[in-house]
């Protein structure tokens, strides 16, 4: 009987060491963005987050800011509700944990093509247009640091999934949902290409080299997204 218990105690300390030598690995947290929106992020997002819940991870998803009218209604411990996207719910519970609003501060309901409702950690809070955005934009940053500082402290890794593309240099200035998140939280970036539309070299290359140095960088690796057929036919263009 004692020696069963001893068994498992060690069992659990390997495991609590394996999860917070996995969560030094990357720095407590990782991004990972996309060469174009639908390249798989949100699918490879809730894979990495149930793989380190797995390993014994305590590990939470975020996303900065979502654009979707499909959203999931959260309940926090004070009995309040809110919104978030639907992916970071179903993100959530690959990790293991419930729902939560932090998991998503930010989110877009598109009302119009010219308008969204701005729901900021579940609750709605304006209306922007494309034009009026801009200057809403510190304030949710701000949130959005805010938050993801404090998930950090509560969870071993946090997993970041990007929006869009960090190489839409139009929108640098001022990003507080890709390389600015990255750069502003010391996270390192994975960048995911979709090889099933095509031209996946093209988009992972032209994707980091869009990138500031800095933000270069912070880059870790490649994932290629949605293959299939026969795996060595691609090798020459890693090459």
């Amino acid at each position: 009987m004692g020696r069963g218990r001893h068994e498992r105690d060690e069992r659990q300390r390997r495991i609590g060491r394996r999860a917070a030598s996995l969560g030094r690995g990357v720095n407590g947290g990782l991004l990972v963005a996309g060469t174009t929106s639908d390249a798989g992020k949100s699918v490879l997002t809730a894979g990495i987050c149930r793989w380190l819940h797995r390993q014994g991870v305590k590990v939470a998803p975020f996303k900065a800011q979502n654009m979707s009218n499909n959203s999931a209604v959260v309940v926090d411990s004070a009995g309040r509700g809110g919104e978030i996207g639907r992916a970071q719910a179903m993100q959530a519970a690959a990790c293991g944990v419930a729902a939560d609003v932090r998991f998503n501060p930010v989110l877009l309901k598109p009302g119009s093509d010219r308008s969204s409702q701005v729901v900021l950690l579940g609750e709605a809070v304006d209306t922007v247009t494309a034009g009026n955005y801009r200057a809403l934009r510190p304030r949710l940053a701000e949130a959005v640091f805010d938050t993801l500082a404090g998930l950090r402290d509560e969870y071993q890794v946090v997993v970041c999934e990007g929006a869009g593309s960090p190489a839409e240099i139009n929108l640098r200035e001022g990003d507080f949902v890709n390389m600015g998140l990255a750069r502003r939280a010391g996270l390192p970036a994975i960048v995911v290409g979709d090889i099933d539309r095509g031209g996946v070299f093209a988009a992972l290359f032209g994707t980091v080299a869009l990138l500031e140095p800095a933000d270069q960088a912070l880059v870790a690796g490649f994932v290629v997204n949605k293959f299939r057929g026969i795996r060595g036919c691609s090798r020459p263009g890693w090459r």
